[in-house]
């Protein structure tokens, strides 16, 4: 049976928090040099305007926008990814991430002509991971540090399709993230499903569980 991650037994809502927010190896090394001293919200505020600006401003074309977006996001967010994730409006931050991924990723994809289902596709994918990943905590089992380690992170990802974006390859980025990612993802979901048998719609009351156990 497959073991839970380490993550599953931080404390309530701070740990959940830091697992939807989805990094990879470089948010981690980042952290670890800022020893979660930095709280998490200013940093992936800022991170989200300055995206936006850049890609406003350059249309998602310029080569230079296209890198220095995600060097920006990850430089700006990265350092609080250890941050326990206490604060009160610290739950705004995996959603702002998963605005800033997505909002990259279709911007830049249409800004280069690429095809729409192949950009949907990609989107999707990442959607199904992060919306597993949520359902996962109802259940208190989620996916081993391997697997985001693996699923190269929010930050990873961004910036793959800049450097493809440069390289001139970004249709063969995206296609090839979309089958590796999808593959990777899905495997290891209805693997852990089917091994557990915990995939039954069986519903965890994650506030009445935190009011008991505090």
């Amino acid at each position: 049976m497959p073991r839970r991650s380490p993550a599953a037994d931080d404390s309530g809502r701070s740990g959940r928090l830091q697992v939807y927010r989805d990094d990879g190896p470089l948010c981690g090394l980042l952290g670890r040099l800022a020893q979660g001293q930095l709280p998490p919200l200013p940093g992936v505020l800022v991170a989200a305007a300055v995206t936006f600006v850049l890609l406003i401003a350059g249309g998602g074309e310029q080569a230079g926008v296209a890198l220095f977006a995600p060097v920006a996001a990850l430089l700006l967010t990265g350092p609080a990814s250890t941050h326990p994730h206490g604060g009160r409006l610290d739950w705004l931050v995996p959603p702002v991430i998963r605005a800033i991924e997505y909002g990259y990723l279709a911007v830049l994809g249409f800004a280069h002509d690429l095809s729409a289902p192949l950009i949907y596709l990609l989107i999707a994918v990442l959607a199904y991971h992060h919306y597993d990943t949520v359902y996962r905590t109802r259940q208190k089992l989620l996916p081993q540090q391997w697997v985001f380690t693996a699923g190269l992170g929010w930050e990873g990802r961004m910036l793959i399709v800049a450097a493809a974006g440069l390289a001139g390859i970004l249709p063969f980025a995206y296609a090839a993230l979309a089958v590796y990612l999808g593959v990777l993802f899905g495997t290891e979901s209805i693997r852990t499903w089917t091994k557990t048998g915990r995939g039954t719609g069986v519903m965890v009351d994650l506030e009445k569980e935190e009011e008991t156990g505090s």
